[in-house]
Parts: structure tokens; sequence; C-alpha cells
């Protein structure tokens, strides 16, 4: 047999879109303070942009607080720069080598910018995971031509790729739901 169907690398390739849409999620505000919510800052220092958790340690001393301990006190400046650069609606505060950065509260209409961002994020992944869908069905079509695989273990492989294609967007749903009214709570 020249060439087979893969379901593990199916199913791996699928779980990698639900992964990717749930770090997506990481990094919406809700609110409360989190780590994850910086990981898209990145930082013009040495020259150079550098990711902020490469010049920093990001902490949450309080849940409506996130604290940035910089390393280098000549960088501080360009931290607090960034983050307030960064269009995440965040006002950080310079305190020495610290960078304080209050989580305000969300207003309604925010609220509801939030969830249209979370459910075009699920969008993406459900397109995501239709790919692979189709690439998994297009190498099932092209098998049973070239007489690989008989016609009975293409319909079985094609369930069991649909199978797992349900099983992903549900996740997926799944996760929305979850975010939506993570983000919607008061």
């Amino acid at each position: 047999m020249a060439e087979e169907i893969d379901l593990d690398d199916v199913e791996r390739r699928m779980k990698g879109a639900v992964d990717a849409l749930k770090h997506e999620f990481s990094g919406l505000r809700t609110g409360r303070a989190t780590t994850n919510l910086l990981d898209s800052v990145s930082v013009d220092v040495y020259g150079a942009m550098m990711p902020l958790n490469q010049i920093s340690t990001v902490s949450v001393p309080e849940a409506r607080l996130l604290s940035v301990q910089v390393w280098d006190k000549a960088n501080a400046p360009a931290v607090e720069k960034a983050i307030r650069n960064a269009g995440l609606g965040l006002n950080p505060m310079f305190d020495g080598q610290l960078v304080r950065i209050p989580i305000p509260e969300l207003n309604e209409e925010r609220r509801a910018e939030l969830a249209k961002v979370a459910a075009k994020y699920s969008e993406l992944a459900r397109i995501s995971i239709r790919n692979v869908r189709k690439a998994g069905m297009d190498l099932l079509k092209k098998l049973e031509k070239e007489k690989e695989i008989s016609e009975d273990d293409h319909k079985m492989y094609a369930d069991e790729v649909q199978e797992l294609t349900n099983a992903s967007v549900k996740n997926v749903d799944a996760s929305l739901a979850s975010k939506e009214k993570e983000i919607m709570q008061v």
C-alpha cells in the first residue's frame, strides 16, 4: 500500500485546532486578571521586538491587578508603552522596575464586543476542522480510486472522519459557550 489514511493524524490535527482556539480564548479579557492576557505583547528592547515574558515576570497579585516585574530597569518605560499600545484597553502604571496594570470592569458594550471576537475565533477553528476533514475525505477518494482501499473501507473511514469532525466541532461549541458565559458574567 503506497498511502494509507491515518485517523490518529486527522484527530491530532483537529485537536490542534481546538487547542489553538483555547489559547486564543486565554488572551481574551474577561474582567479578571490573567497572565495570558499579556501573551501577545511584544516590546521594542535592545533594537529588537521581544515577547514581554522574555524580559519580565508577569504575575497576578490580586484578582483585578497584573504586575510586571521588568528584569532590566532601563526597559520598564518600553514595557509600559508596549502594554498601553497593545490595544488591550489597559492603562499600566510605571513604578520603578514594576509595572502595575489594574484590570478595569468591562461595560456591557465591551462584553458584547468580546463575545463577538470569541465567536469569530470559534468560526476560524471550525473552518480549520472542516479543512482537515476535507483533506481526509479527499485522501479516501484518491485511495479508493487507485484501488488501494475498497468501497466498504472508504465508507467506514469516512464515517470515522465524520465522527472526529463532529466531536471536534462539539468541543469548539462547548468552549465558545463557556467563554461567552465567562465574558458576560457581571
